[in-house]
């Protein structure tokens, strides 16, 4: 059942799955949130781990960086290992005054300037990938039990990391509120097999105000957005 990019048998790997960017992430999450955590794969140093959380099992899969990269492993984790529940964990560059760093951030849906679509819908150049309804309520409806506030909106997920040529003062006029690199290609995945996902972010860098967290935090210092992944990926 193994496949080119995740060495695992079908058993090991939960329909529950998390998927942040970082196999660094992927790893802290495993050691601080699951529960008899088992690693099931290390190709490529993309780490994958199976536990439970609250007596429900659940998979952390490191997933590299960009679209390309989200691709291959959301594409196995859905048709080759059956996950149907699937939420990003991840980072992004926050584009307006209102969010600060550390702020948690849900991707209602995800623009994108990704060569991707182009390949997939040809003259269909509008297609707008959008998280499951059901996640992103359950999302926003724990936030607020856990009285963690977030923003809920739109997101540009970007081709290029270094990019001076996208007109940021024209993507916040029209409401995105962040920059990030794989949602777009995650939901359109997740459409095309009919799969549940989302994505939640933590703001790691903010373009207007010229600001950063360091590496150390981006790895063990975002619990606010793994703890509301966890709680709404286990319901049903």
């Amino acid at each position: 059942m193994s496949t080119p990019h995740i060495a695992a048998e079908s058993s090991q790997i939960a329909e529950r799955i998390l998927l942040p960017g970082d196999p660094l992430r992927a790893k802290f999450i495993a050691e601080n949130f699951l529960e008899g955590a088992v690693e099931y794969t290390h190709i490529r140093n993309n780490l994958g781990y199976t536990g439970t959380y609250k007596g429900v099992p659940v998979s952390v899969q490191a997933t590299g960086m960009g679209m390309p990269s989200i691709s291959i492993y959301a594409h196995e984790l859905m048709k080759v290992f059956g996950c149907q529940k699937l939420i990003r964990v991840g980072t992004c560059g926050a584009m307006h005054e209102d969010l600060n760093l550390k702020d948690v951030l849900i991707a209602q849906a995800s623009t994108t300037d990704s060569g991707m679509m182009k390949s997939i819908f040809g003259p269909i150049m509008n297609y707008a990938p959008i998280a499951d309804f059901t996640l992103l309520r359950r999302a926003a409806e724990n936030a607020e039990k856990m009285n963690l506030p977030v923003k809920v909106g739109n997101v540009f997920s970007c081709d290029r990391f270094y990019d001076d040529d996208v007109d940021n003062d024209r993507l916040r006029k029209y409401g995105i509120l962040a920059v990030e690199m794989e949602s777009a290609a995650l939901y359109t995945i997740a459409a095309e097999f009919h799969r549940q996902a989302l994505s939640i972010f933590t703001v790691s860098d903010h373009l207007l105000k010229h600001q950063a967290c360091t590496a150390e935090e981006r790895q063990t210092t975002f619990t606010d957005m793994i703890e509301l992944a966890l709680a709404t990926i286990i319901e049903d």
